[in-house]
This record gives structure tokens, C-alpha cells and sequence, in this order.
């Protein structure tokens, strides 16, 4: 209706012109929406998973000789050695087995935990 009574009052260019301020807006307003998006995305899933990767990084950083943990497949376990990227684990008497630090939880903690 805007751009009807445009034409009629103004002739053909201002409608153009009309025209081209609504496209502009819309351009700044798909932009924002973008950007808006971006942070909701960095808000709710890139930032909590990195930080969940940091204390996961921590704890493996912190594994010590004597502690109890748990492997992904649901072993528990007394950490016998600690070698650079694996763990020698204790699971029963003379049963020893090495693992990867990637594949270990604190003891207690609820695995596949999201």
C-alpha cells in the first residue's frame, strides 16, 4: 500500500528509492540475525564443550599413582603406572591392564555423562 501511494504521489523513482531503503533494511536486519545466531551458537555449544574438554585435559594431566578411576567400558580400577599417554591399571589381583588416559574418569563419576 506504501509503495502504491508512492507511484501515485511521486512518479516512478521514488518508489525506487522506497524500495531500496526496504532492501537495506532488510540486508542489516539478515545480518544482525546472523551475527545474533553465531553467538547463541558460541554461547550454548562451542563454549561449554571446550571447557569441558579443558577439565577433562586437567584430570588427565593430574593422574596419579594410587588413584581410582574408571575406564570408558565400565572397569574400575587403581592406577599402578603412569607412562606419557597411557595408564598401567590394577583391576584384581595380578590382573594389570594399560589403557589410554583418553579412556579414563574419576571414580565415582557417572559415565557417558553428557
Amino acid at each position: 500500500m506504501n509503495t502504491l501511494l508512492t507511484i501515485l504521489l511521486f512518479g516512478g523513482n521514488a518508489a525506487q528509492t522506497a524500495e531500496g531503503a526496504q532492501q537495506g533494511g532488510s540486508m542489516w536486519s539478515s545480518l544482525i540475525f546472523i551475527v545474533l545466531l553465531i553467538v547463541v551458537f558460541w554461547l550454548f555449544f562451542i563454549r561449554p564443550q571446550s571447557k569441558k574438554a579443558k577439565e577433562e585435559q586437567k584430570f588427565r594431566d593430574s593422574l596419579q599413582k594410587g588413584d581410582r578411576v574408571v575406564t570408558i567400558g565400565g572397569f574400575h580400577g587403581k592406577i599402578v603406572e603412569v607412562k606419557d599417554t597411557t595408564v598401567v591399571i590394577s583391576l584384581a589381583p595380578n590382573t594389570e591392564v594399560e589403557v589410554e588416559k583418553t579412556a579414563l574418569v574419576k571414580d565415582g563419576s557417572r559415565v557417558g555423562q553428557a
